[in-house]
């Protein structure tokens, strides 16, 4: 894996941090922190295709986040729409307790998770 440029944007005060490189030609967003009503924006804002093209490509690495409320699900759906149909937003490292809210609300079939980064890249 080749890792490129990194960008750092903060949202204050809620605290969600996100990191985004490129990796391989993949987009990769680092996100850490909760995921809410609040921090949403931020969310959005990274997972968004940098230059609209056809075929972007975006990993969200949501290792580093224990919490997500439905404006957040709503993002990683607009998010999935931004990519479409000719590019792919995957989900790396979700931790069991959001996982189950994306099971729950049936986007589990819609956006693939993966155990890893690496994981999402080479699918």
């Amino acid at each position: 894996m080749t890792d490129t440029a990194d960008t750092n944007e903060q949202a204050e005060p809620e605290g969600l941090s996100v990191i985004r490189s490129t990796v391989d030609g993949v987009a990769v967003v680092t996100v850490t922190g909760e995921v809410d009503h609040h921090t949403s924006g931020v969310l959005r804002d990274a997972i968004a295709p940098a230059h609209p093209t056809p075929g972007a490509r975006t990993v969200a690495d949501l290792s580093g986040v224990p919490f997500m409320d439905s404006s957040g699900i709503n993002v990683l759906i607009a998010g999935h729409q931004a990519h479409a149909p000719a590019g792919w937003l995957r989900l790396a490292g979700v931790q069991r307790s959001v996982l189950r809210t994306l099971e729950i609300v049936g986007l589990t079939p819609l956006i693939a998770c993966y155990p890893s980064v690496r994981d999402a890249i080479e699918d």
